[in-house]
């Protein structure tokens, strides 16, 4: 069976946890220091892209499939939850266990809900194309802009790694 684009990306957007698992190998002090000044720590950025996940099961999800646009809330509220959860003592193991656990139940639930649910037009906080691209909104396309989200604070976790092994 060939598998569709959308097959595709969601495996693109599944495919973070593997990613994800290599951060067990950090040790605390690195896991709960900021990644630069003013930023969040790696244990927040992973809350960050759980606390996304979970809105996407919860709420964006259900009002694509009851016709309605998809609502984001306010950001810097919402991000913050996330960081304050991952200073809240959740440990290493377990937010990155919660990530996995809930990035795989979003890819299910994607996979699950079908082609044509997926490609329905939609609109994001009331708008219906993207203002830098000008296509037009899905569910599949704001899956898209989410793996962009993933792989910019994948490529700042991996800088801040990398000088840790000397590197940079």
């Amino acid at each position: 069976m060939r598998v569709s684009d959308s097959q595709a990306v969601l495996e693109r957007y599944r495919s973070i946890t593997n990613w994800a698992g290599e951060l067990a190998a950090l040790d605390e002090a690195a896991w709960i220091r900021p990644i630069a000044a003013g930023k969040a720590s790696t244990a927040g950025i992973i809350a960050h892209l759980l606390n996304w996940d979970r809105y996407l099961i919860i709420y964006a999800i259900p009002a694509v499939q009851r016709g309605e646009g998809v609502v984001f809330p306010d950001f810097d509220p919402f991000n913050a939850a996330a960081y304050d959860y991952a200073r809240s003592g959740v440990s290493q193991r377990q937010l990155l266990d919660e990530f996995r656990a809930t990035r795989e139940e979003l890819c299910e639930l994607l996979l699950d809900i079908g082609e044509d649910t997926l490609r329905r037009p939609v609109t994001a906080n009331g708008v219906e194309r993207c203002p830098h691209t000008g296509t037009p909104y899905s569910l599949l396309y704001i899956i898209e802009e989410f793996i962009d989200h993933d792989r910019h604070h994948q490529n700042q976790i991996d800088h801040v790694r990398l000088a840790l092994q000397g590197g940079a």
